[in-house]
């Protein structure tokens, strides 16, 4: 039975699992049986988990040595030979428009009714983590499988707003959730001592309370799996899922997972990736923003791989453009959808000019994706659900393109690992400084997708501007095309200018944390060793 020291807020169960805080609704969510079942995860999986991540060390030392990421001699077999994988349920048939975003009940009711073929529920890069967030989130989602959920706007002021409901299950998007990476803790469940991993705490209390219904309903449980670097790692995620399909009582493949391929290692694996989750994968995406920041983390040290600023590294560039076009000719040679990446643009109001030039740019993206393949396509915001549905429609009037096998494409290790030419101005290296202060501000503040400049910015795009900064900065001579040598003096300048930049502060999210932001991202790129992920040391400053 669990029990409640109300001193600590600490929730027992046999002795070995700790809760160590206290959110609105939280019994609902961790019942006893739901804390053993992620027990049994921890248990079982947590020292593979340990193992994989010290390959991902030894991995990250050998090319800051100078290695170079390349396919796999030890893996030929697979890429010779002539599998796929195991036919797709109907609900993943059309998946030409997709809409992501946080987990907080309003954005969870006006996805599912937004009119896309699916909505990702994201706990991963969209989502602070707080303890709040978390279990708000695994309450929202349960509520929505149910067909209960409901939310109601509250003004400061505390007046009643508008009514938000679900529509009719069959008008709604198919839900896919995407848990944190293999990399992340999840700090406040101890099992034994130790913190389970984020990635577990997520899919298995979403699985463990929704998996029947969604099995009624032939909706999976679907999944989408963040940040994995190699064939090993997505092994260690299908041992997880034959696990909970065993424990929960499913049928063998009942759950499906889409793999986000957004780390430069994994770009080399992915016919490896499909193989070793062949049963129950839908396909890959690419996930290009995590996949610009997994290039600068990779090479972090080759003088050579320095990119210029990030609004230069656009999916035109030879070496995104080769890795999206190898996706596409992997995913359709074994059976898979190739999904299509972000489009981070949100409809600019008052300004008609400049929100057509912003349209412009999604337009140019969606059409490029479905001319070279893609099955499918991400958009950040709801507005643009009509126009990437229509030019997807235009050109792909079956459900998917599998059948466009891409036999022309040729991608070289050289090919993919070529950095794109270019810049470095002083107004993109201080939209960096601009763009990690605020993102960091909001994140600590609770909030985990942040419209800045219209742009909706998340953990990828902010950890781009992060690493660029790093890099830049540890990299001798370099200069901004102005001259101006890019060193520590210039950052401090940076910092200095932020105020004229951010404007207004108090009425940014998280104004309240500004400072701190700054303290962080000051911290970071001091640091001799570029920090992994930023999440990481800003977790610690979380509830």
């Amino acid at each position: 039975m669990a029990k409640r020291q109300d001193g600590d807020t600490q929730v027992g169960v046999d002795g070995n699992i700790e809760v160590l805080a206290q959110a609105e609704g939280q019994d609902q969510v961790l019942t006893p049986a739901a804390l053993r079942f992620l027990a049994g995860l921890h248990r079982r999986f947590e020292a593979a988990r340990q193992s994989r991540l010290d390959a991902r060390a030894a991995h990250q030392a050998h090319f800051d040595a100078g290695g170079l990421p390349d396919f796999r001699a030890d893996t030929v077999a697979i890429r010779n030979g002539s599998w796929k994988v195991a036919p797709l349920p109907q609900a993943l048939l059309d998946r030409r428009v997709e809409i992501t975003g946080p987990v907080d009940p309003k954005m969870v009711i006006n996805a599912l009714n937004s009119g896309a073929k699916v909505y990702m529920a994201d706990f991963e890069d969209s989502t602070s983590p707080t303890w709040d967030n978390l279990i708000a989130g695994q309450r929202a989602l349960t509520g929505a499988v149910a067909g209960t959920l409901e939310f109601t706007a509250v003004g400061a002021d505390g007046s009643t707003g508008k009514h938000y409901t679900l529509r009719p299950f069959e008008e709604q998007a198919v839900l896919m959730v995407r848990p944190r990476g293999w990399h992340l803790d999840e700090k406040h469940v101890r099992i034994d001592g130790a913190p389970m991993s984020a990635s577990l705490f997520d899919l298995g209390l979403f699985a463990f309370h929704n998996s029947d219904v969604l099995a009624a309903k032939d909706r999976g449980p679907y999944f989408y799996l963040p940040k994995l670097q190699s064939m090993e790692e997505a092994q260690l995620w299908n041992d997880v899922i034959d696990h909970v399909e065993r424990e929960l009582r499913l049928v063998p493949g009942q759950i499906k997972v889409t793999v986000l391929i957004e780390t430069l290692p994994a770009v080399f694996e992915m016919d490896e990736i499909l193989h070793a989750l062949r049963t129950r994968i839908a396909g890959l995406n690419c996930g290009r923003w995590d996949y610009v920041f997994s290039y600068i983390k990779t090479f972090r040290r080759h003088r050579d791989k320095v990119l210029p600023e990030r609004a230069q590294v656009t999916m035109t560039q030879p070496f995104l453009k080769a890795y999206s076009e190898l996706l596409i000719q992997t995913c359709h040679k074994r059976g898979a959808h190739a999904m299509g990446g972000m489009a981070a643009q949100i409809p600019i109001s008052g300004d008609e000019a400049a929100n057509e030039v912003a349209m412009a740019k999604v337009r140019a993206d969606k059409l490029r994706e479905v001319t070279a393949g893609h099955d499918g396509t991400w958009v950040a915001h709801p507005a643009l659900i009509p126009l990437a549905r229509e030019i997807f429609d235009e050109r792909m009037p079956t459900p998917n393109q599998r059948h466009v096998l891409r036999e022309d494409v040729w991608a070289t290790r050289d090919d993919l690992i070529k950095p794109s030419l270019g810049t470095i101005s002083r107004a993109g290296f201080e939209g960096n400084v601009e763009v990690c202060v605020r993102y960091l501000a909001a994140w600590l503040d609770g909030n985990g997708c942040v419209p800045i400049h219209w742009l909706m910015e998340d953990a990828a795009t902010a950890e781009i501007a992060r690493t660029q900064l790093w890099q830049w900065l540890h990299s001798d001579g370099l200069h901004l095309d102005d001259g101006t040598p890019v060193d520590f003096a210039l950052l401090e300048r940076a910092f200095l200018n932020l105020p004229g930049r951010l404007g207004d502060r108090a009425r940014l999210p998280g104004a309240s944390r500004i400072n701190e932001g700054i303290g962080v991202l000051d911290r970071l790129t001091h640091a001799d060793v570029l920090e992994d992920f930023l999440t990481l040391p800003a977790y610690a400053r979380l509830d």
